[in-house]
């Protein structure tokens, strides 16, 4: 560890974005706390049965295989679930000596506010930098102010689903519905076996996670023939999934093949349905009525379940109080959010990081990294998240060069 200024250092999320960033922060002196409203990688832990598409090495750092370098490690190549990669690394290189003392779990962040100025003082001003973040913070049932000179939040998007319905509003009725619906990946094959062995399922969504949950359903129905797939997505392609050329994610091919097998070919008990829109939800006793509009036809669809793989967005209430430039599109830093609109239509692998001028905001010493640096864009890989951690701490330090990736 090297000698560092005396900047207090608020890490937002214990995921693996937020574990990287407190690691190589640590690393280079600071003094560094990490607020984890949850346990470790909560959010890893909630689709704990996927299996990742791209490989372990993709997803690690040499920093933090350097200080794990006693543990037994997955090889490079391989590709584990969320799960095994949160025991095998993220909890780990949580408890390694660097990282002792810094993580706050079961511990929510509420606010940012920046002392002595308001969002609606002018921008630009130059004290405003020198004056403390104030963070509002929950543990347990009491509730306190921190302060920080830096904020980095790395909370993601897992925990704020997107809606149902047509134009990205709750459909009518999915409000009360909301508690008994399942927005994330569904453990369909191993914990929720029982809950969807024999029934109709309506899986709504467009995507990968779509595409994953619809694939376990078609594996469960082979044992289980009375289970049946009714599969909706707004895309106008008879295939669900686009296939990319000679794709070097090999786990990420399979899943498109298999799913746009499924969706064309009715095998696996599945039905596709493009064009479709969803208008309203009602819960009759354990069962969904749901009314869509599909390819310009009114349908009612009567299901024993419901499955909305309908994507996640950024949780930008945590920073309301901050002079911070969001895109108009995908609620991500303007910034960072151009950088990406020129690259639209690349695959996650070929989308560069764009620099440190890409993860600047208005607010001095506020960045967002990880998933919720994209916003509503789905294209956020994990060397993405660690290369903008090399970044932001090249700005923090002023030390344009810096990068102890190379360096380990």
């Amino acid at each position: 560890m090297t000698k560092s200024d005396s900047r207090q250092i608020a890490i937002l999320g214990a995921g693996p974005v937020g574990l990287e960033a407190a690691l190589y922060a640590r690393q280079l002196g600071y003094s560094v706390t990490v607020y984890e409203r949850g346990k470790i990688a909560e959010h890893v832990q909630r689709w704990s049965h996927v299996r990742l598409f791209s490989p372990f090495g993709m997803n690690t750092t040499a920093l933090g295989r350097k200080v794990l370098s006693g543990h037994s490690l997955p090889a490079e190549s391989d590709c584990i679930t969320g799960g095994e990669h949160r025991s095998a690394y993220l909890e780990p290189l949580a408890k390694c000596d660097l990282l002792k003392g810094c993580i706050q779990t079961d511990t929510r962040v509420l606010t940012i506010g920046r002392s002595g100025y308001l969002k609606t003082d002018p921008p630009g001003e130059p004290n405003r930098s020198k004056s403390p973040f104030r963070l509002l913070i929950r543990q347990e049932k009491s509730e306190r102010v921190d302060e920080a000179d830096v904020v980095l939040d790395c909370t993601g998007t897992f925990s704020k689903h997107r809606w149902l319905g047509d134009g990205g509003i709750p459909a009518i009725g999915e409000l009360a519905a909301e508690p008994s619906i399942p927005y994330g990946l569904e453990d369909v094959l191993g914990t929720r076996k029982d809950h969807y062995a024999g029934k109709s399922i309506l899986v709504v969504g467009g995507g990968y996670s779509a595409a994953t949950t619809v694939c376990a359903l078609a594996t469960l129905a082979e044992k289980h023939l009375d289970t049946w797939v009714v599969w909706l997505a707004r895309t106008h392609r008879t295939q669900p999934l686009p296939r990319i050329s000679n794709d070097p994610l090999k786990e990420r091919d399979r899943l498109a093949v298999r799913a746009n097998t499924l969706a064309t070919r009715g095998d696996g008990n599945v039905e596709f349905h493009p064009q479709s829109l969803i208008h309203a939800v009602e819960k009759v006793n354990e069962s969904f009525k749901v009314r869509a509009v599909v390819a310009g036809q009114e349908r009612t669809f009567e299901v024993d379940r419901l499955i909305a793989n309908v994507g996640y967005q950024p949780d930008v209430d945590l920073y309301r109080e901050l002079q911070i430039h969001e895109c108009y599109a995908s609620q991500g830093p303007m910034a960072l959010a151009a950088s990406l609109a020129k690259q639209s239509g690349s695959d996650c692998l070929a989308i560069s990081s764009g620099g440190t001028s890409t993860m600047r905001n208005p607010e001095p010493n506020f960045y967002i990294l990880g998933a919720k640096s994209y916003g509503r864009n789905s294209h956020f890989l994990l060397r993405a998240g660690f290369e903008q951690v090399r970044d932001v701490m090249a700005l923090i330090t002023g030390k344009q060069s810096l990068d102890l990736y190379k360096e380990r």
